[in-house]
C-alpha cells in the first residue's frame, strides 16, 4: 500500500479483528514497528497492551516515541 493513511487503516483492522492467519499476511514487522507510535493511539489501551505484552519491541517503540 502506498498511502499512508490506507496502511494506517489496514494496520489498525488488523490489530483490533485480525485471525491468526491475517498477521503474517498482512503485517510486516519493520512497518509495524514504524507505524506503532501513531498506530498505537488508534488501537486503544487493551489492544496496546496485548500487543506490547506479545511483543517487547514495541515497548521500546512505545517509549521512544514519547
Amino acid at each position: 500500500m502506498s498511502k499512508s493513511r490506507q496502511r494506517m487503516g489496514l494496520y489498525r483492522t488488523v490489530l483490533h479483528e485480525g485471525l491468526r492467519d491475517d498477521l503474517p499476511r498482512h503485517l510486516n514487522r519493520n512497518m509495524l514497528l514504524h507505524l506503532w507510535p501513531v498506530l498505537r493511539t488508534l488501537v486503544g489501551r487493551t489492544v496496546c497492551v496485548v500487543w506490547v505484552d506479545a511483543f517487547p519491541q514495541l515497548s521500546s517503540r512505545t517509549r521512544s516515541a514519547a
